[in-house]
């Protein structure tokens, strides 16, 4: 892929992150479905990395653990949060979705999943303007 598909491309995941971050905010103020608010969380912070993956040329496996993909990214990126906040993010990628031996999310949950997905998209798209790159 040339550069400017790559950042063509790499911008269409970052608006697909974005899509899913604003629909988890709606569904927050709402309050009764916390689950979905906090899977969409997880889902808008994962485009948001593979975002940076997909602009840096970098192949990466279809998975939803968000500290294996910030593993991939090369120096000099950041994505605005640490690995408590990854891992908070990625369990709710099955958690939120399916039954199990886990309570169920809270909307307290729901709020701390926005707002966690929300720190790791800002900051990479801030990279992103930092590097040339218009977000939409």
């Amino acid at each position: 892929m040339s550069e400017p598909e790559a950042a063509s491309e790499s911008r269409r995941w970052l608006r697909y992150a974005l899509d899913d971050l604003e629909i988890a905010g709606q569904m927050a103020q709402d309050a009764a479905r916390p689950r979905y608010v906090c899977w969409f969380s997880q889902q808008a912070a994962e485009k948001a990395l593979k975002a940076v993956l997909v602009l840096e040329s970098i192949e990466f496996p279809y998975i939803h653990d968000l500290q294996r993909l910030r593993n991939l990214f090369p120096d000099g990126w950041s994505e605005g949060a640490g690995p408590d906040v990854l891992a908070r993010l990625t369990a709710w990628g099955s958690e939120s979705r399916y039954p199990g031996d886990w309570p169920e999310p809270t909307a307290d949950d729901a709020a701390r999943a926005e707002a966690d997905a929300r720190a790791v998209y800002d900051s990479i798209a801030t990279e992103f303007a930092h590097r040339g790159i218009a977000v939409e």
